[in-house]
């Protein structure tokens, strides 16, 4: 009698330059688990209901990129504390009973990735940038900072969603300008959520001791800022860090195999990554 076969994949737009498949099926090879497959589909806001509704009963999760992280939300029967805490879910789990329960992976693989470099706690931290991934920021910072937490952003709007999120978060927040940026890379821990070159600016002002820098960016690698980071001692945590971290607990949610494995999901990101910057 066959296995039968079990599918699950990433949705997004744009997908094509998405990791996860890489890291899926990696972790699909190590656990033996030949009768499962993970693909990549590009889907957008006003496809998703559609390519949620055509699941049929051999699939067994979801990952979601933007811009599907709320968009989802309707469709689901649940969803944990940890992706109403954001409103934002990145994995949909299908259990056998046909239900679809959301969770963000996001948050806790911050946190274990964090951890990984020996940063359990923090006496305050600084947030680059006000974005989706800010807010997840925030969250995970809510469970490891015993204190302040200094958002730096662009605009008045960006500052108001920030204390916004500070206060349903529970989180100390305090809001600075852009302008003053380079004053957040004292704080122990920096947390830069920005897009592409947006913090290469601030490379030159890394100060003579650094903390920690989370730098969730894995693509160009390493950033301005992080290899300004790493020339001065400070300990450095990537974007491909959070992206293992999360994808490490996507894998146990969808298939019900714990621990996942972590080595060999990063060393195939590594691999990949490295592929990428050969070809360019």
């Amino acid at each position: 009698m066959s296995t039968p076969k079990r599918r699950a994949a990433v949705l997004g737009s744009p997908i094509a330059h998405s990791l996860s498949p890489v890291l899926h099926r990696a972790a699909y090879a190590e656990l033996g688990l030949a009768h499962w497959s993970y693909d990549r589909f590009e889907v957008d806001e006003a496809g998703l209901a559609g390519f949620v509704a055509g699941l049929d009963s051999s699939w067994a999760g979801l990952s979601l990129t933007m811009p599907l992280k709320r968009a989802i939300l309707p469709l689901l029967d649940t969803i944990s504390d940890t992706a109403a805490s954001v409103e934002a879910v990145n994995t949909v789990v299908f259990t056998e009973d046909g239900r679809r329960v959301g969770d963000n992976t996001d948050i806790p693989g911050m946190i274990a990735a964090l951890r990984e470099r020996g940063v359990a706690k923090v006496e305050s931290a600084a947030v680059l940038g006000a974005g989706a991934t800010a807010s997840s920021a925030l969250a995970a910072l809510s469970r490891i900072c015993t204190g302040p937490v200094t958002a730096y952003v662009r605009s008045a709007a960006r500052a108001e969603e920030m204390r916004g999120w500070g206060e349903r978060l529970g989180v100390d927040i305090h809001i600075a300008d852009w302008a003053e940026a380079d004053v957040a890379l004292r704080a122990p821990l920096v947390i830069a959520t920005t897009p592409a070159g947006a913090t290469d600016a601030l490379a030159a002002e890394v100060p003579e001791r650094p903390g920690t820098l989370f730098d969730v960016l894995y693509e160009p690698w390493p950033t301005a800022l992080a290899a300004g980071w790493t020339a001065r001692g400070g300990a450095v945590v990537g974007g491909l860090d959070l992206l293992v971290h999360q994808a490490v607990l996507q894998v146990e949610q969808m298939t019900g195999r714990a621990p996942a494995p972590l080595a060999a999901m990063r060393a195939a990101g590594e691999q990949a990554l490295a592929g990428r910057g050969e070809q360019g």
